[in-house]
């Protein structure tokens, strides 16, 4: 006789058909499906942890590819599976994610979890077995990915700091970046939004070239080693939005590599430069959204296929546009604190280049051994001049410094 894990196991790798094998489970007792299926579920959560994937991109490709509710018996899923472990023991970025996403154990026992979970959200048991055994069949397609955060259960010693020893950006660097850079989302004057963004720009970009030179006369070249992180790149116009970002990390000495079936792209380089990435580039988005939003054709029927090529359009002429500044400024950042003592916190800053060349170095070959083949992405099209004109425009508005 077949067990109802090998039912639910059949229905997932595809063997049976899904309608069939949702009806069997309906029928058979409830004692029996219900326990198997919230242990499957459980199992899921935790070999993909084992398999690289951390509880945002988790959430963030079940969001995307399953049906409404998924996220939620995901987010229930890790908790589950962080519970196993004492918090002292896991990684501070892993639990920050499950914490950020609201994972806890709300649910009185696992043996009644589908029955509360129907009663949460006022449904009957038949519509939650269906949204469970999907998100089991979402669960299943997903291959492994780079281990880049130490997964629970991996030994404290290696779960107490991040990965290769990197630092840091100072946390009221950070809160001061975070604080400029949400007054340039919510001005609705381009001056403003450029002096913000620029002096955003200006502190993380002095930040990373001071820190540079300061670890390498530390002698921690050996311990501080380049870091990954997946940064999510989210549909529509998710090419355009990863071309954004690769500018973005080239101007702060970070290199991308884009997984467009799984929506994110990762971001080589040492963490400080990463978290300047992560947030500049979230900012530019939102920036390029509302000027792409105050200067894009009327829609409707007859505008549909204008107004999609316009926003294409507008997306890749920003991120080019974007990118050349950057790589301006960041050219000119450089040329400052290797000509004059004054501006850096070093005493020789003509030692940076030296120092810069050799981290760019070790940040493409961590690229290459994780990903040792790659295929460059083709360029985006660009079918409207109304929005490649009006995109570069917004990109001068979203100006960053010259130093």
């Amino acid at each position: 006789m077949t067990s109802v894990r090998e039912r639910i196991r059949a229905v997932v790798t595809g063997a049976v058909g899904y309608e069939p094998g949702l009806d069997a489970l309906t029928v058979a007792p409830a004692a029996e499906v219900d326990p198997a299926l919230v242990a499957a579920v459980h199992e899921a959560v935790a070999r993909l942890s084992g398999k690289g994937w951390q509880p945002a991109e988790l959430h963030r490709v079940v969001a995307r590819r399953g049906q409404p509710q998924q996220d939620e018996l995901l987010t229930d899923a890790i908790a589950a599976h962080l519970r196993r472990f004492p918090r002292a023991t896991v990684d501070q970025r892993w639990l920050a994610q499950a914490d950020a996403l609201g994972a806890r154990v709300w649910w009185n026992d696992d043996a009644t979890y589908l029955d509360e979970v129907a009663r949460r959200w006022r449904i009957d048991r038949v519509a939650v077995l269906d949204v469970v055994l999907s998100l089991l069949t979402t669960l299943a397609e997903l291959p492994p990915v780079e281990v880049l955060v130490p997964p629970p259960g991996t030994p404290v010693a290696a779960a107490s700091r991040p990965a290769g020893g990197s630092s840091r950006v100072d946390t009221r660097l950070l809160d001061r970046v975070r604080a400029l850079l949400a007054k340039a989302e919510s001005t609705t004057f381009p001056a403003e939004a450029e002096a913000y963004t620029a002096k955003a720009q200006e502190l993380v970009t002095r930040h990373s070239l001071d820190e540079a030179l300061l670890i390498a006369r530390g002698g921690e070249t050996a311990t501080v080693v380049p870091f990954a992180r997946r940064i999510g790149v989210d549909h529509p116009y998710e090419g355009e939005k990863a071309s954004l970002l690769d500018a973005v990390a080239r101007a702060n000495r970070c290199h991308t590599v884009w997984s467009p079936e799984l929506a994110f792209s990762t971001v080589f380089g040492f963490d400080a430069d990463i978290d300047a990435v992560d947030l500049l580039y979230t900012s530019l988005l939102v920036q390029a959204h509302r000027a792409m939003a105050r200067t894009e054709p009327p829609g409707g029927k007859a505008g549909r296929a204008r107004l999609k090529t316009f926003r294409q359009s507008f997306l890749v002429a920003f991120s080019v546009r974007i990118g050349e500044r950057l790589a301006t400024a960041a050219q000119a950042a450089l040329e400052e604190a290797t000509s004059d003592s004054s501006t850096s916190t070093v005493t020789d800053p003509a030692d940076l280049l030296p120092v810069l060349a050799s981290r760019d170095e070790q940040v493409r070959e961590t690229m290459n051994r994780i990903f040792p083949r790659t295929v460059r992405a083709r360029g985006s099209r660009v079918d409207s001049r109304e929005g490649w004109e009006s995109g570069r425009d917004a990109a001068d508005r979203a100006a960053l410094p010259d130093s």
